[in-house]
């Protein structure tokens, strides 16, 4: 990044006015740059000077000066202005642009990526939608936030995996498959009530008649706990595949598809259990076993096994937990919803209590959505006691735009998803508005092809791109070397949302203020190279959303 050649020559000026006396400091200070508000300050500045005056006993500006004299000189930096009290305002050479703009078209240049995670393994759990009903929009955001953030690590340098947890085992199950019965039983005309709590979707009716066609009556006759044991079984699995169904339709493929019960069938549990017994965080009382997490942070203590010797829920967090670092994982990331705010910290003693640095843990919690439509919300689906399902999500405004519109604001803030303006193809759908700055380039670039004109990267036929509004195009292309890092590093994938947003809109205003296609040769060609490079970066960009980038619209 331009960021990092900046900085490799403060640091050079620092420490050559340290080496001929005319800057004298203990340690130097932070070097940071960051983006003027205003044009006319360059193209990246930074407050240095300020920060270093003191330790060197001088008034800013002068500190600013002496590292203006020593500054090593650059074919990437035209200039550099002291600004107010010692702000130095870097301005950037056309070489440089030209430069972006090669390694932006590269297509095996892998613009804007970076080895940040030196191969660091990484497990991203999202989804993990609870097996006793269909997924519905909620999970769908996780869906396109894990995504996109499983995308984002990837493409600055770690290794993922992206998993699923199924939680096939504890006592909803129980309530699942009871719910599953009563139907099963009513269709053969056996009296029969819904247990309390249970699950009344129509899915459930929809569930109980499948097993019926297939099966006929062969479950009326067996032992209650059997029959119920036959129904989870069935019912959890049909789930399952439509999650999957469900999943596929909208891009997201996972690695791992782990099943709780195997936590309780493999004795994972149990080691993970024997291992905080061994030292000394759990302890017996009232009959049940207790998890000593106050003693890690948590506000009390927590139940691992019950009086009646059944595990917790949390329980086979723990063991999850043991399991995954002990597959290898330097990182663990957790996409759970706000109702998990309280688990977070006995998850995070857990780690600690297992002897793994809590920091390796992270847990974010991804907001609510409503969707509305007409300016109404709608709470349900067609299918009653139902929130809106992702299959009629997508059935609505289709995947592309679902995705973009799920990841535009942080996780952390809940999400408004207005149907009527997603479905709209003009400026204010932003998706839109991005694949059509895409599709757009298409166009030009397959015209200009049709007559003979092809773009040219040599870098003197990039010096005719003098124009403000290529150079803003430039610029913008630059930023993405900054963009990609943060948005991973920061967890906010919502960062290459408003990106590409920017850039379509930079793209725009070139278009309209730069005939691309003219009897200039040499122009045109320079011009088509930089809509080959925005073209690129705009693909990029919707790729890490797990967003096309259609050739025409």
């Amino acid at each position: 990044m331009i960021t990092d050649h900046l900085t490799e020559l403060v640091a050079a000026a620092f420490d050559a006015a340290a080496a001929d006396g005319s800057l004298e400091l203990e340690v130097a200070p932070e070097i940071r740059f960051e983006r003027p508000k205003r044009k006319e300050h360059g193209d990246w500045a930074t407050s240095v000077a300020l920060a270093g005056a003191k330790g060197a006993g001088r008034p800013p500006r002068e500190v600013a000066e002496t590292l203006l004299e020593h500054l090593p000189p650059s074919d990437q930096v035209t200039a550099v202005e002291i600004a107010g009290p010692g702000f130095m305002n870097f301005r950037l050479s056309p070489a440089w642009r030209h430069d972006v703009v090669r390694r932006a078209a590269d297509p095996a240049g892998g613009f804007g990526r970076t080895n940040a995670g030196a191969g660091a393994q990484v497990n991203v759990e999202y989804v993990s939608s609870n097996p006793t009903g269909p997924i519905n929009v909620v999970s769908g955001r996780h869906a396109a936030i894990g995504d996109a953030l499983a995308n984002l690590l990837e493409a600055t340098g770690h290794k993922v995996i992206r998993e699923y947890y199924f939680n096939d085992a504890g006592s909803q199950l129980r309530l699942f498959g009871r719910s599953i019965e009563a139907h099963y039983l009513r269709s053969f005309g056996i009296e029969a009530e819904l247990p309390e709590g249970g699950y009344r979707g129509d899915y459930i009716a929809d569930l109980a008649a499948e097993i019926a066609a297939e099966d006929g009556d062969l479950h009326v006759h067996k032992p209650p706990e059997e029959r119920v044991d036959a129904f989870v079984a069935m019912g959890s699995q049909r789930v399952l595949s439509r999650i999957k169904a469900s999943l596929e339709r909208f891009g997201t493929h996972f690695d791992v598809w782990f099943l709780e019960r195997s936590l309780h069938e493999s004795g994972a549990l149990d080691v993970a259990l024997r291992r905080l017994t061994d030292n000394g965080s759990v302890e017996e009382r009232d009959g049940a076993v207790w998890f000593r997490s106050s003693r890690f942070g948590d506000d009390k203590d927590r139940v691992l096994i019950r009086s009646t010797g059944a595990p917790t829920y949390f329980a086979s967090d723990v063991a999850y937990l043991a399991d995954k670092f002990g597959r290898g994982f330097d990182r663990l990331i957790y996409l759970w919803g706000p109702d998990h705010h309280g688990t977070v910290p006995r998850l995070l003693a857990a780690a600690e209590a297992l002897g793994f640095e809590r920091e390796r843990v992270e847990v974010p919690l991804v907001q609510m959505i409503t969707i509305a439509r007409g300016g109404a919300a709608l709470k349900a689906s067609k299918r009653a006691g139902v929130y809106v399902g992702l299959d009629e999500l997508i059935d609505e405004v289709g995947v592309d735009a679902a995705r973009f519109t799920f990841l535009t604001r942080a996780m952390e803030s809940p999400l408004d998803f207005d149907i009527d303006i997603v479905t709209r193809q003009a400026p204010e759908n932003p998706v839109y508005y991005v694949q059509y700055a895409h599709a757009r380039i298409s166009s030009i670039l397959l015209r200009a092809s049709s007559q003979g004109l092809e773009p040219n990267l040599d870098a003197g036929v990039l010096r005719r791109l003098v124009h403000s509004g290529e150079e803003d195009l430039m610029n913008k292309l630059a930023a993405f070397e900054e963009a990609l890092p943060e948005a991973a590093a920061l967890r906010a994938p919502q960062r290459i949302v408003r990106y590409v947003e920017e850039l379509a809109a930079v793209f725009s205003a070139f278009y309209r203020d730069c005939k691309v296609i003219s009897e200039d040769t040499e122009l045109t060609q320079a011009r088509l190279a930089l809509c080959v490079a925005t073209k690129a970066v705009i693909a990029n960009g919707l790729g890490l959303l797990g967003v096309s980038a259609p050739e025409k619209m």
